[in-house]
């Protein structure tokens, strides 16, 4: 039957959402930097008037609430997409190719650190969190913000407004966004940070070495056993977080970082194939147009536009 006090009040919930992502993105507008800076500690705020093309760039470990306009992730094979209202999250820091597809486009990110994530996680009560073992999970989702989140997002950014508070309120509200983060649909991706067996964090530290590493050869046992894994759970976790195999993930930092080379020494391409691993410059020309669309020569110019 129908019930209207039920409407009304569904209406109401409804229009406090819209208002609320109204005054977030009015925040970030009058906020936003060229940089993405703010004065608050690893909180980002960024604002896109118009799309531009999909750039590659290392994701970090962070939250990504969006407040308007949709922005297209992908790793590897896996392609996110997230909109107004809702987040991504990152657990591990990973080579990406991001742009906004829809614009104007306003969002907000935060930092992960995981020494704040097990302190959480240490404080919370027996039962308050679900057990989600060691396995390892995939390092990207996307999910709706729950509206306390959003909450938090808007008190935290009103401090730009009163930089006094900034030092005792904004580490406050941080925790709270962060364990709203962690009791939501993908809380078990980032929980993984703060726990020290966890196949997240055993991943990183490999991730870390081959970024480390990057223009060197390895095999992947040696690295399974720098991590302390063996050499099959390894590469089934590997997959699983990076959407790549290590020696995939290895070509994606090894592009990556001939790319911004190339910015800044357009004309040195074999010099740059050799600086960053490869034996081959044919080899390094074919890889790079794979990943980037055009060969080394003809994307040097266009970075120099």
């Amino acid at each position: 039957m129908h019930n209207p006090l039920f409407a009304r009040n569904r209406g109401r919930v409804l229009q406090s959402g819209a208002m609320a992502l109204d005054e977030l993105r009015s925040l970030i507008s009058r906020h936003a930097r060229p940089d993405q800076s703010t004065a608050i500690d690893g909180v980002l705020i960024s604002k896109a008037d118009r799309p531009y093309p999909p750039s590659p760039s290392m994701s970090g470990t962070v939250l990504a609430l969006i407040a308007q306009g949709t922005k297209r992730l992908a790793l590897g094979d896996r392609v996110y997409e997230y909109h107004a209202g809702q987040f991504l999250v990152t657990s591990v820091d990973l080579p990406v190719n991001g742009h906004f597809t829809e614009t104007p486009a306003l969002g907000i990110g935060l930092t992960l650190h995981p020494p704040m994530i097990a302190e959480l996680l240490l404080q919370a009560a027996p039962g308050d969190l679900p057990h989600i073992g060691n396995g390892a999970h995939s390092a990207i989702a996307v999910s709706d913000a729950p509206d306390e989140m959003i909450d938090a997002a808007i008190r935290l950014l009103r401090l730009l407004d009163q930089p006094r508070d900034i030092t005792v309120l904004a580490p406050i509200i941080k925790r709270e966004i962060l364990w709203r983060l962690i009791t939501s649909d993908q809380g078990a991706i980032v929980r993984q940070l703060g726990l020290a067996n966890s196949g997240v964090i055993h991943i990183g530290r490999a991730v870390q070495w081959i970024r480390d590493h990057y223009t060197q050869p390895f095999r992947v046992e040696d690295v399974a056993q720098l991590v302390g894994m063996s050499v099959s759970a390894f590469y089934r976790n590997f997959q699983t977080v990076t959407a790549m195999s290590p020696i995939q993930f290895q070509k994606q930092i090894r592009l990556q970082q001939a790319r911004l080379l190339l910015a800044t020494n357009p004309n040195d391409i074999a010099g740059i194939s050799h600086r960053v691993g490869y034996d081959s410059p044919s080899q390094f020309s074919r890889e790079y147009r794979r990943q980037f669309g055009t060969p080394p020569s003809q994307d040097a110019v266009r970075l120099r536009v």
